[in-house]
């Protein structure tokens, strides 16, 4: 009898110890994204107020931004925050090692280029031999995209023995080492590109059809972590509709949409963008909402072959229940 009573002591305390791990209903949202054109679906609905309008107003809304994807996935990983939009790369690649987040929309397609310095005598992906390229970061989205294109043309880094070195640089900083003659090109995204040919002469080696899986290629998502979209079915949804209609926003209005996001950027930043240079850049991308799970599964391939994940099944990364359920529900 004691042992009877202790075994369902130990029961209860596991089925309350199990209550108590799981995620209560929030009332707050927390918001994560980078001040970053491709980003630019998450600034108008912040700034349009469609989150608010869909969350309602019992719900609060805290923001925060980032300066990578790596950075991103950090904080999503230690629960600074619960929903947002990030690169897909560095959403795989941490999935791998800590499968708690699902990516539950597209956000940007397209909106990623190739881009060389002047007088480099780089006309062609082959001429790469030899030459340096600045990327975002290490395991970036634009390194993936870089890796398949050097591939397709026989080429490697050099980390995995070939003769590309790869020059790890914050976008914004990518004019000052074209200028300096620091590297010979440079895998960006916009309005980076733009940027680098007004502003350094940079030539376009391959724009934003050409570069990695071209219009299709997936630049941005939207990412959350699990513990908050099972306790939030709701919200994640809410998050979803305003999402859809910032992307209906900014393809509506594409000009009113850029110069929302400039003055945005000039808030939270103090960087006083070109909004013509920007208008020119948004015009590369392609703001959706929808998931294209194959390339996602190439890019994932080559993360593993170039030795940033363990495996390349992704089996469980992307959950469509969500933005299923809304484009259901809107006929879409």
């Amino acid at each position: 009898m004691k042992k009877y009573i202790l075994g369902i002591i130990a029961l209860s305390l596991a089925v309350v110890a199990g209550c108590n791990n799981e995620e209560e209903a929030a009332e707050e949202v927390r918001i994560g994204y980078f001040p970053n054109l491709t980003h630019i679906s998450t600034v108008i609905a912040l700034q349009n107020g469609y989150f608010e309008e869909e969350f309602g107003e019992d719900i609060s809304i805290d923001t925060r931004t980032f300066p990578n994807g790596s950075a991103f996935m950090e904080g999503m990983s230690t629960d600074e925050f619960d929903i947002g939009t990030v690169g897909p790369s560095p959403a795989t690649t941490t999935y791998m090692r800590n499968p708690a987040h699902s990516i539950i929309a597209g956000a940007v397609n397209g909106g990623a280029v190739l881009a060389t310095a002047e007088d480099s005598g780089i006309e062609s992906v082959e001429d790469l031999d030899g030459k340096s390229v600045a990327i975002p970061t290490i395991g970036s989205t634009q390194d993936i995209m870089l890796r398949k294109a050097l591939h397709e043309a026989g080429l490697d880094v050099d980390d995995s023995g070939g003769t590309v070195s790869l020059n790890p640089q914050a976008p914004a900083d990518t004019s000052t080492l074209f200028l300096q003659g620091d590297v010979d090109a440079a895998a960006t995204q916009e309005p980076w590109g733009v940027f680098l040919e007004n502003q350094t002469n940079a030539d376009i080696l391959l724009d934003e059809t050409e570069f990695g899986w071209g219009a299709d290629s997936t630049i941005t998502v939207v990412a959350a972590r699990d513990a908050f979209t099972e306790a939030n079915p709701e919200l994640t949804e809410s998050y979803l509709r305003a999402h859809m209609r910032a992307i209906e926003f900014i393809e509506e209005n594409r000009e009113e949409a850029v110069g929302i996001f400039v003055g945005h950027i000039t808030d939270i930043t103090g960087s006083d963008l070109s909004e013509e240079e920007t208008l020119e850049a948004s015009e590369r991308l392609h703001p959706t909402y929808e998931i294209d799970e194959q390339v996602l599964q190439e890019m994932a391939t080559i993360s593993y072959e170039a030795d940033y994940m363990s495996s390349d099944d992704i089996d469980g990364l992307i959950n469509t229940e969500f933005i299923d359920a809304v484009t259901s529900e809107s006929g879409e």
